[in-house]
């Protein structure tokens, strides 16, 4: 018993450690690139003495450029990867994504408005924000029912609401200008972490928090979500209104990821898998490794997009080429019987 504590604390311990050691070292790759220790000596002098203890430019490269997408790339790895924890969860089903509910169409067809109007980074991911949570509102309206809202219908009116979206961003892309308006929409639907600042962060980053929480605090009720609903009120769980408020929790995830790095595919489907083959089926283990696990697939995604070319790789392209072929190993070794 005193074993399996030990082993229990050592492994949270590794979970907590593994996205701090990668974020620094990450940190330290591009074009100015320096070494794990001297990243932290500069972020220490710089917390202890002020900006002006280090020289101007390592300050603007850490501080101005880097931080800011660290701080976003674990974030949204963490985010994505819980909420597609938590979504799979909520409907018994191993291929659900954070994008079930049509949350990330919509959040990309708000965007991909606002980049037709002109709109400023900010506005843009008002835009996607506000969108994203109108689909969500959507699929609920569509998918009610006097009996209430089944696993089903949810599913189902979330293809629709996303199919309806993404019709709305191909009119979008139709119909705007080729020079300048449509590279840049196209740009931003691929994903990418390059534009964020700490104005950015403080408005969507409190959403991701605050749901990540709400998923961490529930994570042993996710087991009763896969009950039937007698099952669950045998447990003293209101399984409807638990289904609502994970839900909730992981479309306000998503709307906040999708709004401030676009359309960043497989991580919320790929890291829960691998959880599952490390640490199990139990969600109070799954979605603290997913957490960790997730900003650090993201980190690395990242950190390889903006340094392996000269012209930064959109981000959701690296995560499809990496996560596909991941996945068919993890298929072929497994034989589906883990998913």
């Amino acid at each position: 018993m005193a074993s399996l504590k030990q082993n229990h604390v050592f492994r949270n311990i590794i979970l907590v450690l593994l996205p701090i050691v990668t974020a620094i070292v990450c940190m330290g790759i591009g074009r100015m690139s320096m070494s794990p220790g001297e990243i932290v000596t500069n972020l220490f002098e710089i917390a202890v003495h002020g900006p002006e203890s280090v020289d101007p430019q390592i300050y603007s490269v850490l501080i101005s450029v880097r931080l800011p997408r660290i701080i976003l790339a674990v974030l949204c790895g963490a985010g994505l990867a819980v909420s597609g924890a938590a979504f799979q969860s909520i409907f018994s089903n191993a291929l659900a994504t954070p994008d079930t509910l049509g949350v990330a169409a919509g959040s990309s067809f708000g965007a991909a408005l606002a980049l037709l109007l002109g709109m400023g980074l900010i506005t843009v991911q008002v835009s996607a924000l506000t969108v994203g949570f109108v689909a969500v509102l959507m699929t609920y309206i569509i998918s009610r029912q006097k009996s209430g809202a089944s696993t089903v219908m949810v599913v189902l009116s979330g293809m629709v609401i996303a199919s309806l979206f993404e019709a709305g961003i191909s009119i979008i892309k139709f119909i705007a200008d080729t020079e300048s308006q449509l590279p840049a929409i196209t740009y931003w639907l691929m994903g990418s972490l390059a534009n964020t600042s700490f104005s950015s962060l403080a408005l969507g980053a409190p959403f991701i928090i605050a749901g990540i929480a709400v998923i961490f605090a529930l994570r042993w009720k996710l087991n009763v979500l896969m009950l039937s609903e007698d099952e669950a009120k045998t447990m003293g769980v209101n399984i409807r209104m638990m289904r609502v408020i994970v839900a909730l929790a992981a479309t306000m995830i998503t709307a906040s990821c999708v709004s401030m790095c676009g359309q960043v595919g497989w991580v919320g489907l790929l890291i829960p898998h691998i959880c599952r083959m490390l640490f199990g089926s139990n969600n109070q283990n799954i979605v603290p490794a997913s957490i960790s696990l997730g900003a650090v697939f993201l980190l690395i995604m990242d950190t390889v997009a903006r340094s392996a070319t000269a012209a930064e790789i959109p981000i959701s392209i690296l995560t499809s080429v990496i996560g596909a072929p991941f996945f068919i190993i993890l298929l072929k070794k497994t034989g589906g019987s883990n998913l």
